[in-house]
């Protein structure tokens, strides 16, 4: 072995045996005070904040407990060492169901209360528990989400244009050929984004392989239990193509979608005239709309959900969030996860904007204006939710081969079947 990888060696293993001191101190401090739960995750920053704000509201009304959270930005690195050290926190909020799967096999977790669990049924869509579950057990308790699934559009514009919101693909179908009849493009679609060229393609088939293979197919390639060229992905890939490759459906051409930036694309509809009709993407690309734009959102702005393509899935949404776990069953963990299932442990972070929940029993009044109370909506009667395929995939395809198979299908480098064949092939035995 080389100097400098003993050298490199020796500070990995003090980096962890540090790591692995403070989690003993962390256990010791907690057995001090048996009201202490510590929560830990990868929140820092403002989203840190407003989180704490929930904790706080909490701990207001139990006095017995006293909950504290610590976001790390090695979270990822910090949640394995001290589990392995059998010093995890009672409660970690985790970002990828793989690694609650992981803990749970391991033994590390404790099912959720039965308490926790019928405040669950009471007050989400059954997907969420099932996302939650995992050999027949629930584990995971989902508080604030992401969503990706939605149709952006100039309101102004599409008022003035009769355009209405189509409900299913076939109307989806039907408003393309009307707005190409009228000489405006449907779409505005950027792939570019750096090293990161590509990732906006893989929403798309993701989306697509929901909407015509339903989840159950959706999670074997994700997996892949079935190949990544499945006849079912070809078939997804196919529907992307019908907007990718036609011309007069893309602003400046397929030619063009490789080197529009993703966050510029959305600005196309709000150009004076606009460039393109509508734009698929994030709840978070109204931060890249046009300040004069985002300073009035309301009146600028419309969203809808990208629709359904077979009626037995409904209107699926692709997406992510916050699953809560427990490490331990002591005093305070079962009140603080059924706190969590409650608008209450909701409301302030809505109120801030930003942040989605799927709860039920949500007032949508509480979110600060009508876009993120419309994907609200959308969420919470969504039927399917699944996690963002490509970040639960090995690094060498998700943020890989994915990325460049979308990139090349959509230059012609490679037809659909190619695409799919060089993605499989690079899948880690």
């Amino acid at each position: 072995m080389k100097k400098t990888s003993i050298g490199f060696a020796l500070v990995g293993f003090a980096a962890v045996l540090l790591l692995n001191t403070a989690c003993l101190e962390k256990k010791q401090a907690a057995k001090a005070d048996d009201g202490t739960v510590r929560i830990e995750g990868a929140m820092r920053g403002e989203e840190e904040a407003r989180f704490q704000e929930i904790v706080r509201i909490f701990n207001e009304k139990n006095p017995q407990f006293h909950v504290t959270y610590e976001g790390s930005p090695d979270f990822e690195v910090q949640i394995q060492v001290e589990t392995q050290a059998n010093t995890p926190p009672d409660i970690a909020a985790i970002a990828q169901p793989g690694t609650m799967k992981r803990f749970a096999d391991a033994g590390y977790l404790k099912p959720l209360d039965a308490d926790v669990v019928a405040a669950i049924d009471a007050n989400y869509a059954p997907v969420w528990k099932e996302l939650g579950s995992y050999k027949g057990q629930v584990y995971g308790l989902f508080h604030r989400v992401n969503a990706k699934s939605f149709v952006w559009y100039n309101k102004k514009e599409w008022a003035k244009r009769g355009y209405e919101i189509p409900k299913t693909w076939d109307e989806l179908r039907s408003l393309e050929e009307k707005m190409v009849a009228d000489g405006v493009t449907p779409w505005a679609v950027g792939f570019e984004s750096a090293a990161a060229t590509g990732w906006p393609g893989t929403d798309w088939l993701e989306d697509m392989m929901l909407r015509t293979a339903g989840p159950d197919m959706y999670d074997k390639w994700v997996s892949h239990e079935i190949k990544f060229n499945d006849p079912a992905v070809l078939n997804a890939l196919q529907y992307c193509g019908e907007v990718f490759l036609n011309d007069k459906y893309v602003y400046g051409g397929t030619a063009n979608i490789v080197s529009l930036n993703y966050g510029d694309s959305i600005k196309l509809l709000f150009e004076n005239p606009p460039k393109a009709m509508m734009n698929r993407q994030g709840n978070f690309i109204t931060n890249f709309m046009q300040q004069e734009i985002q300073d009035n959102l309301e009146e600028n702005v419309g969203v809808f959900a990208l629709p359904g393509v077979d009626e037995k899935w409904g209107t699926p949404v692709l997406g992510g969030g916050d699953e809560f776990v427990a490490f331990t069953d002591k005093p305070g963990v079962k009140e603080f996860m059924e706190f969590l299932t409650t608008w209450e442990a909701c409301a302030p972070m809505a109120r801030i904007g930003g942040s989605l929940f799927p709860h039920k029993n949500q007032n949508f009044d509480d979110y600060g204006n009508s876009l993120e109370r419309e994907i609200a909506k959308i969420l919470v009667n969504a039927s399917v939710f699944r996690f963002d395929g490509s970040d639960l995939m090995p690094t060498e395809v998700g943020s890989g081969s994915f990325w460049t198979g979308m990139v090349n299908y959509v230059t012609g480098a490679e037809d659909a079947e190619t695409c799919l064949k060089v993605i499989d092939e690079t899948w880690p035995q």
